[in-house]
């Protein structure tokens, strides 16, 4: 009895150690394997998401691949959950993809072709699945936004739900930035009341990557800096009561480090409401790469003072602790 006793502790104790060691574990960055940029991170149902760019020459970024997570340190990657074979519009450049679950659906939007004129066919469009892990198939058609609108290249797109359950779009390069509101079904936009389709929202320092959140009822406007290819590529951000703006410049947040990575920039974030943990998931430069496209995908956790102002991450090889969902 003693014996039976005594082994049936041993087994609490494993499964307690094992329990333990399972919520401490860590991951590493990057934290999938790859050449991935402008990784866009969610939760979707019970898992983490990222769908990120592939990253290599504009002609072979004709598909996105996508890695989910019941916990942040063990991913699975979803092969080509959309290729151009079913985009008859898009050729190449297939860039940032932003996803978002309405309806039992989930939209993936993605810039494609890299248009430099008005004159080239290209933009932002979208695509439609029954399941995050695709695959996705185009949904109108045709680009959603496929002109220059106040300056901004139509790349580098983000979907935000306000409070009031108004999808906007917020996307631009070339250092523009424009704010559009998306119909109910995601096929088109919609002027705001004064007749207009696109508001230009561009903070000073803006060059691409935007991105938007709510918190304690504050819009978080944040974007990348920099030239991407460089080592001076980093994440900036401001604060302000509206989608709209005015949005003055609080500083920047995510930079390189000379004894970890380069450029570091073109984040997306997510938010554990749970254990309202947040995470700023990124890419950047190994040391040593000097290639354009040999970009990594990590991941941080992301902290705010007092004030509610965020506090600059570190970069590291570490990444975060496992946070099962």
């Amino acid at each position: 009895m003693k014996i039976l006793r005594t082994g049936f502790i041993s087994v609490l104790t494993t499964i307690a150690l094992g329990t333990f060691a399972q919520q401490n574990e860590a991951s590493k960055n990057p934290i999938i394997e790859g050449w991935y940029a402008d990784p866009e991170g969610v939760i979707l149902g019970n898992k983490y998401w990222i769908y990120p760019t592939y990253s290599d020459k504009y002609e072979k970024q004709v598909f996105f691949d996508a890695f989910s997570s019941p916990d942040l340190v063990h991913w699975t990657k979803h092969n080509k959950v959309l290729d151009t074979a079913n985009v008859k519009w898009a050729k190449r450049a297939v860039w940032a993809p932003a996803i978002v679950e309405k309806d039992k659906k989930y939209y993936l939007f993605f810039g494609a072709n890299d248009i430099q004129n008005n004159d080239e066919y290209g933009g932002i469009g979208v695509a439609v699945s029954d399941k995050p892990e695709g695959p996705f198939k185009d949904l109108p058609g045709k680009p959603l936004i496929d002109k220059f609108y106040n300056g901004a290249q139509p790349i580098d797109q983000f979907v935000f739900h306000d409070k009031d359950g108004q999808y906007y779009i917020i996307y631009g390069g070339w250092r523009h930035c424009n704010i559009a509101r998306l119909n109910k079904d995601f096929t088109g936009l919609i002027s705001f009341e004064d007749g207009t389709t696109f508001k230009e929202i561009t903070p000073d320092n803006y060059v691409e990557g935007p991105m938007m959140f709510i918190k304690d009822n504050k819009y978080y406007f944040m974007w990348s800096e920099g030239g991407w290819t460089g080592p001076d590529y980093s994440v900036a951000y401001a604060i302000a009561d509206s989608p709209f703006g005015p949005f003055k410049r609080v500083g920047k947040i995510l930079q390189q480090d000379s004894t970890i990575a380069t450029g570091a920039g073109h984040h997306s974030v997510i938010h554990n409401t749970q254990k309202d943990k947040w995470y700023i998931v990124y890419h950047r430069r190994p040391l040593g790469e000097t290639a354009a496209n040999h970009r990594v995908t990590c991941i941080q956790e992301m902290y705010f003072d007092e004030k509610g102002f965020i506090k600059p991450v570190k970069l590291s090889n570490t990444a975060v602790a496992a946070q099962p969902l």
